[in-house]
């Protein structure tokens, strides 16, 4: 399938024409498939498909925005009319500059063998169907309420800008999301887990993703059947890859948006407690957790639902040190917020269709893997819980004061994991305390989907929210039964 590439190039030599300091054009032709099931029927699905046209113009110091599904070049040259207009009424007190950037032509696209399109749709529906009776098989009638979701996603684009960039990119998505009901005390437990990354069907098979599903599932099951109420007061707490992930991505990805920072994000989705720190302080001077918590946000980990080796800006993706040993390190910057703080962009612009323009974004937001085995982790805790999953998180506009309730959650003894559940031990803490009291991170990884809502219009972005086992020590874990004394 072709995209309109020579529509952009109209856009922007037609942008630079009537005067714009900046013109980029982004044609995006996109694919969206997604089924759902309750119980083994099908509850309904469908292809949908997406094409159009974004331009953003710089003029007079302001940025004017608009997009079209008219794929002509009567509604390319109108496009770009409308984004200059909304530019030139624009009263900014402070005008919009972009970082000076490296010019780049390039292609890139994640790896596919099997296309989603050459797939049957009756395969695709199969496998939801497929998946509901072994669940049904294994766990009924403990698990009376089994919601299962398949979203098959791909596009192509096309960037250039007048200063001479050209990417071209070609992405593929597939994710599984179940959300179950299990039996037990209390009312029983509820989860919501989601599968994915990038790459086409033979993900399903190359993942096991069916194992993997069941596995999520006899935690819940046993967690809602078996799980006790007992009260902590302060305790040693190693949380899985899935539980650090959440919070590597709230308490330390979230905080780390330039836009966040500075205000732009305010009234939509909250602001950052780093505006504090940096008022007094630079990065790099302002220590938020041990020696032992190295986090990164990586676009280019292959295979992870964040995968992307080129912004919507045209930049060259990188990791990114958001806390280096313990130490603020990095933010996520786009051109326009890398200008306001006189450095470079390090390719945190994103969008997720043609319709939107791009935003400071997250990608795959990990803490970096350390020198311990999750055995050796264990070795060291006489007494504490381990954190498998989790079941609900809070975490408060400016990304400090959080909460995590766990789900599949094991008393320690002595180094070994005991039979133990515990019901909802609930983490909470502040950014500072969760990371201040990390004293070792495992070798192995975890890797579920996620997808990050932003923006207003919003938009869904697919993350990826992962990582190691962590030890946490000496730390206050609530829950239900300490709430009522």
């Amino acid at each position: 399938m072709e995209i309109e590439k020579d529509l952009a190039d109209i856009a922007v030599a037609y942008g630079s024409s009537r005067g714009a300091s900046y013109v980029e054009a982004r044609v995006v032709a996109s694919r969206n498939e997604n089924y759902a099931a309750r119980n083994g029927v099908l509850l309904g699905g469908g292809i949908s498909f997406s094409r159009g046209i974004a331009i953003r113009v710089l003029a007079n110091g302001s940025m004017g925005f608009c997009s079209t599904p008219n794929l002509t070049k009567v509604g390319v040259v109108d496009g770009v009319d409308k984004a200059l207009k909304l530019a030139k009424v624009s009263q900014r007190k402070n005008p919009i500059r972009f970082s000076e950037e490296q010019i780049v032509q390039t292609k890139w696209k994640s790896p596919v063998k099997n296309k989603f399109e050459d797939v049957s749709i009756e395969e695709k529906q199969n496998f939801l169907i497929d998946l509901d009776k072994i669940l049904k098989q294994e766990f009924q009638p403990k698990l009376p309420t089994r919601t299962l979701l398949l979203d098959l996603y791909s596009d192509q684009k096309y960037i250039v800008t007048n200063e001479g960039s050209k990417v071209e990119s070609e992405n593929s998505i597939i994710s599984t999301h179940t959300f179950n009901t299990a039996k037990g005390k209390a009312g029983g437990e509820q989860r919501m887990s989601s599968l994915g990354g990038t790459g086409g069907w033979e993900w399903i098979e190359e993942k096991n993703v069916v194992n993997q599903i069941l596995e999520n599932n006899r935690g819940l099951v046993k967690a809602a059947q078996h799980a006790i109420e007992k009260p902590f007061s302060k305790i040693d707490v190693i949380i899985s890859g899935e539980v650090a992930g959440i919070i590597a991505h709230e308490n330390v990805g979230h905080p780390s948006e330039a836009d966040r920072i500075l205000g732009r994000e305010g009234a939509q989705a909250g602001e950052s407690f780093y505006l504090d720190l940096l008022q007094n302080e630079n990065l790099g001077e302002i220590k938020i957790g041990t020696e032992q918590v190295t986090i990164i946000d990586d676009p280019t980990r292959p295979g992870n639902s964040g995968f992307y080796l080129y912004d919507d800006e045209c930049i060259k993706a990188r990791p990114r040190y958001l806390i280096k040993k313990g130490m603020l390190n990095e933010l996520f910057l786009n051109r326009e917020y890398a200008s306001i703080l006189n450095t470079k962009s390090n390719a945190a612009a994103r969008a997720i269709s043609y319709k939107r323009e791009p935003i400071i974004r997250m990608a795959n937001t990990f803490f970096a893997p350390g020198n311990f085995t999750f055995e050796e982790l264990l070795n060291d805790v006489k007494k504490g819980i381990y954190m498998k999953s989790f079941t609900e998180w809070n975490i408060d506009d400016r990304r400090f004061q959080s909460k995590y309730v766990g789900l599949e959650a094991y008393l320690i003894d002595n180094g070994e994991i005991t039979e133990t559940m515990i019901r909802r031990p609930v983490l909470e803490s502040t950014t500072f305390g969760l990371l201040s009291s990390v004293d070792g991170v495992s070798k192995d990884f975890y890797s579920p989907h996620g997808d990050c809502g932003k923006g207003d219009p919003m938009q869904g972005a697919p993350v990826w929210l992962g990582g190691p086992h962590v030890r946490l020590r000496d730390i206050k874990l609530g829950g239900e039964l300490n709430n009522r004394l």
